[in-house]
């Protein structure tokens, strides 16, 4: 009787141990939160990896000055730009100069003699990557601008072409001395036509006196 009690006990406080055990491992376990551990920005803006660069102007003429535009490079970053110049075509052998309406010949100057202008410079950007530079170039012909931002590689590129400076129409003496001469016969043309007046006139008056 006595050991049919302790066995008793014995099962009851096994039981009363086993339930909390039991109801713990059947709870369901709280799960790592997706916002826990957010994901890192990118360390520029998405539509930030297509560069460009722009020219204010696609034609000019020699002397005057452009203005070079860049955008979505690097956040305050050097970007490098270099200029490739392609001379205007010089005529073949045996062939004659290209000339201009007044009948003058255009002069083709080398290239290495013609420039001053940098071919290599450099430019800053802003916070948001963009920078704009003035350039005046000092050769003809077609410039190819090539801008790489240093820090985030990102290269873009544009065409300016450079034409020869508008020239005035000379003038000289052969110039001056067609309309001269052209005036020249307009006053001899009415000098006759005036004396063959005054002589008809005459003609007229003495004939019918006559009468």
């Amino acid at each position: 009787m006595r050991l049919s009690r302790i066995i008793m006990a014995l099962t009851v406080g096994l039981a009363v141990v086993a339930v909390p055990t039991a109801a713990g491992a059947a709870q369901p376990q709280p799960t790592p939160s997706a916002t826990t551990d957010p994901p890192q920005p990118p360390p520029y803006p998405p539509n930030a990896g297509v560069a460009s660069l722009t020219v204010n102007r696609p034609t000019i003429y020699l002397g005057e000055t452009v203005v070079l535009t860049g955008t979505n490079f690097g956040p305050n970053e050097t970007v490098d730009i270099t200029v490739t110049v392609t001379p205007q075509a010089a005529p073949a052998g045996g062939v004659a100069p290209a000339r201009r309406s007044d009948g003058t010949t255009v002069a083709m100057a080398p290239v290495a003699y013609q420039a001053s202008a940098p071919l290599h410079f450099t430019a800053y950007t802003n916070a948001q990557g963009r920078f704009t530079k003035t350039y005046k170039p000092s050769v003809t012909g077609l410039l190819t601008f090539t801008a790489t931002g240093r820090e985030s590689g990102r290269t873009a590129s544009t065409e300016l072409r450079v034409l020869h400076k508008k020239q005035p129409l000379p003038v000289t003496g052969d110039s001056l001395g067609t309309p001269m001469k052209l005036g020249g016969g307009l006053v001899g043309a009415g000098a006759v036509m005036l004396l063959l007046t005054l002589a008809w006139r005459r003609r007229q008056r003495f004939g019918g006196a006559a009468h």
